[in-house]
Order: C-alpha cells, then sequence, then structure tokens
C-alpha cells in the first residue's frame, strides 16, 4: 500500500525465475495426490441438528443438518424433511452450534511485503484457515512467486485457504511498487498483458494509482472479454471516471473518499476529518457507485492498525498480533518506530478513521455491495485473523453483524465469480463452513469462537493449525 523505493523490477525478476517456477508448479501437481479421489473414498459427514447461516436473508435457520460428500455439500436437512444418517458417516452434534460458510477475504497480499517481513506466503497461510477463513483473493502480486504460493496452497488444503490469483499491480512507469507492479502505458500493450494473466488463471486484474484513464478503460474491457473482474486501488483514474467505464470494485475506501471532497475545501486545515460527507460531490459519487453496483472494499483495519493508529497499545498490543512469527512482528515494529507517529495529532486521526467509517455506512445504506478485506500482511494486519477486526469494524460503521457476515460471504464470493461454489450453504456448493459456539448474528465478535473449521469437506482444528505455523 505504501509506495516501495526498491530498484529492482518485478518483470525482470519474473522473466528470471518463470521456467523454473513453472517446472516446479508442474512438479507439485504430478506429485499430489488427487484430492477429489481421496475425497471420494472419505465417509460422508453429517453436521446434524444445527443452526446455519441464510446468506440471502441475512438470518439463522435453526433445526438444520447438513450432509458432506467428499468436497462438496450433497443435503440440507430440514424439520419438514430430515436427513437419514448414512451408514459409516462421521457425525457432529451440532446442538447449540452456529454454521456459518468458510468466511472470505477480498484484499490480501501472500507475496508483498514478504522480503521486508522475511516470511514467506506458506509460512503463514495456516493462519487464515485457524481464523476461520478458507479463501483469500489476492489483491496484487509478483505473478510467477504469486502462483507458486498459490499452488502451494492447492496441494495443501488440509492447512490452507483457497487462493485466487490476481495479477501484477497496473501502474504508471515506472511503478509505485516495483517488486510487484507492471507498467502499462498504453492501451496497445493490454491485451497482451491480459492473454498472459489468462495463462496464470488470474481471475482478478488490479489497476493501480499511476494508472490513466484510457489505460484503465482497457483492462477493463479486455478483463472483462475474459471473465476477469477488475478492481482498482484509485489514483490517476478517478472513481467517478472508473464507475462509468464499468469498473467491477474498488481498493480502499480512499479510492472513494479521495473523490468525495470538493477543490474548496482542501486548503481547510484537517479538512480530511472535518469533511461533511453530505457534500454533492460526495453524494452523486455514492449515488453513481450505486447505480452501477461497484463494489467498495473499504479495508478499514488497515488504515487503523498501520497507517493512522498503530500507536495505540489496543492496535499493537492487540492479542490477534501473538499468532504471527516472530520474524514478522520485528518489521511491524520497526515500521512503528520509523512512523513515529505524534500523539498531539492523535485526535485528528481518530476522526480522519472515523469519517472512512461513516462513509463505508453510507454506501452500505444506499445499496453499494461492500466487500471484507484487509490488506494483510501490512503492520499490525494479522493474516487471518484481522478479518474478524474488519468485521467488527464494519458493524461500528453502521452495518448490522448479519450484513458484516454478508460482505465477507457471498458479496466476496461474487466478486470472485464464485458465487455458484462459494459464500453460502447450499446442496452442490463446496464444503468450506465455519462451525462456532455463539451466535455471530447476535454479536459480530462472536465470528471469533470457532470449534472446527471445514475446508473442502475436511474438518481441522484452529489450534492443531497454530502449530503448523513458525514462532520465530
Amino acid at each position: 500500500m505504501i509506495p516501495s523505493t526498491r530498484q529492482a523490477t518485478c518483470r525482470d525478476l519474473e522473466m528470471m525465475l518463470r521456467p523454473m517456477m513453472r517446472y516446479l508448479v508442474l512438479l507439485s501437481i504430478l506429485c499430489t495426490p488427487c484430492l477429489s479421489t481421496a475425497q471420494a473414498a472419505s465417509p460422508p459427514l453429517l453436521i446434524r441438528d444445527t443452526t446455519i447461516f441464510d446468506t440471502s436473508t441475512g438470518t439463522m435457520l435453526p433445526q438444520r443438518s447438513i450432509l458432506i460428500r467428499g468436497d462438496k455439500i450433497a443435503a440440507i436437512g430440514t424439520p419438514q424433511q430430515p436427513l437419514e444418517i448414512p451408514g459409516g458417516a462421521t457425525v457432529i452434534d451440532g446442538a447449540g452450534k452456529y454454521v456459518i460458510p468458510g468466511l472470505i477475504d477480498a484484499h490480501v497480499h501472500l507475496v508483498h511485503l514478504a522480503d521486508r517481513t522475511h516470511v514467506t506466503g506458506d509460512e503463514f497461510l495456516p493462519l487464515f484457515l485457524a481464523a476461520g477463513v478458507t479463501t483469500v483473493r489476492s489483491a496484487g502480486d509478483a505473478i510467477v512467486a504469486e502462483a507458486g504460493v498459490a499452488n502451494f496452497a492447492a496441494a495443501n488444503p488440509a492447512h490452507c485457504p483457497r487462493v485466487f490469483l490476481a495479477s501484477p499491480l497496473i501502474d504508471r512507469d515506472p511503478p509505485f511498487h516495483r517488486d510487484v507492479g507492471y507498467a502499462l502505458t498504453e492501451p496497445a500493450q493490454v491485451a497482451p498483458f491480459v492473454a498472459d494473466m489468462a495463462q496464470w488463471n488470474v481471475t482478478t486484474l488490479k489497476i493501480y494509482v499511476g494508472t490513466p484513464r484510457d489505460v484503465g478503460l482497457e483492462v477493463i474491457k479486455q478483463g472483462h472479454r475474459r471473465g476477469m473482474k477488475v478492481t482498482g486501488h484509485l489514483g490517476r483514474y478517478t472513481a467517478q471516471h472508473a464507475a462509468a467505464d464499468g469498473i467491477d470494485c474498488l481498493e480502499h475506501i480512499w479510492s472513494v473518499f479521495n473523490y468525495s471532497i470538493p477543490s474548496e475545501v482542501t486548503k481547510n486545515p484537517h479538512h480530511r476529518a472535518d469533511l461533511d460527507l453530505n457534500n454533492p460531490k460526495c453524494q452523486q459519487l455514492i449515488e453513481l457507485l450505486a447505480n452501477r453496483q461497484v463494489a467498495v472494499d473499504p479495508t478499514l483495519v488497515v488504515f487503523r492498525n498501520m497507517i493512522y493508529l498503530h500507536d495505540l497499545d489496543e492496535v499493537q498490543q492487540h492479542p490477534d498480533m501473538k499468532q504471527v512469527p516472530q520474524r514478522m512482528r520485528r518489521y511491524w515494529d520497526s515500521y512503528r518506530a520509523g512512523r513515529n507517529l505524534k500523539p498531539d495529532t492523535r485526535d485528528v486521526r481518530r476522526r480522519e478513521i472515523a469519517k472512512y467509517q461513516e462513509l463505508t455506512g453510507m454506501l452500505h445504506r444506499a445499496g453499494v455491495p461492500i466487500l471484507a478485506g484487509t490488506d494483510t500482511p501490512e503492520p499490525f494486519v494479522p493474516p487471518g485473523f484481522s478479518l474478524h477486526q474488519e468485521l467488527e469494524m464494519l458493524v461500528r460503521s453502521g452495518l448490522s453483524p448479519a450484513d458484516a457476515l454478508i460482505a465477507a460471504t457471498i458479496n466476496n464470493a461474487r466478486i470472485l465469480n464464485q458465487e455458484q461454489q462459494l459464500g453460502s450453504i447450499a446442496p452442490g456448493k463446496l464444503a468450506d463452513l465455519v462451525i462456532l459456539t455463539a451466535d455471530p448474528t447476535k454479536e459480530i465478535r462472536n465470528t471469533r469462537k470457532i470449534e472446527n473449521v471445514i475446508r473442502s469437506g475436511v474438518v481441522v482444528k484452529p489450534n492443531k493449525l497454530l502449530k503448523l505455523v513458525p514462532r520465530e
């Protein structure tokens, strides 16, 4: 998220590494047992007499049973149509428990920052699953290394989430982030780039801050022709233009807020913290995003934890921080020391975060689809567990707990074009589930009360997953 000063380009490194990585990816696939075959031979799994979250209504449905065969949900039993226990089935007593779809983090980086934290993506992948995050959407990375991490996740589903790939950050020349950026400065360059991304099974194209409108528009056109979603962390390309051009999603609340500020107020001190969001420019943009159904992924947690309020004990000493390797935490602490936030600016910083949350609530009430993403592993944004912090911030922004759950499940599945496979509990969908001991629609923090995580029909325990993450 913060511009890099590194000199080596992503493109040069990729040209050297692509042949080796393609070989390793192929070798890993050939040497990995067929997951579907193994699952087909496993006994059925039945979660009996539980309460499940219905993403279409935002309500909890009691007295339901869930039958899982292989990696998919086979049937849902109701009081009117109960299920019989299949012979040889493993049965989980769901009485007093609450089952939600596996959570999805819509904004993660599996390669970016690795050089600074000295922790590779494969090392922190189990943190996602331990937190009930069964799927992640990459939001821009060096494609070769990213594909390697994704392949590792696919080969190890018992302790890794599903990974959906994004392109490198499409940007100016030179890119802001030279390690994960890719310069596209002319519309004619876009089609070959998108064709190459399709070969890597990329599902999301990411427009970054230096992209001009003509290039951005061509990215949207070429991406949509190949069935890809296009998202943007905007800068030069305005939110108004991107929405009119058909972009699917905006990353970070900045990609809305920064284009909601009337020019006449920008000279006022603390104008961002004091912005009247009922101004015509802001209201017109909200209406445009709602009419175009452009999703917004606010990533509020990264603004609070990394940028504005990392000097607070409640942020830097949050229990979630204890889950990450010490290598990662040491970098986070060095980042905090380097920023040296001043206590006398804290009130203004708090007010600006409050404005971001106010805008998020306004977007939601206007009918803009809200996603749940984190930007992990940015400093003080721990993989997996920060999604629970994001859900809590969404609720404080005006979403109901059910609305926040919808953002982290079916809304996030839709931005991946995976709503037929993920994001809700229904027959035929992939069996990615989280079993909770308390109702998250009553209190969003109950999403943390995880008893079991089910990934591809396999039951995994959070405490065992945490043991796979290196302490140092």
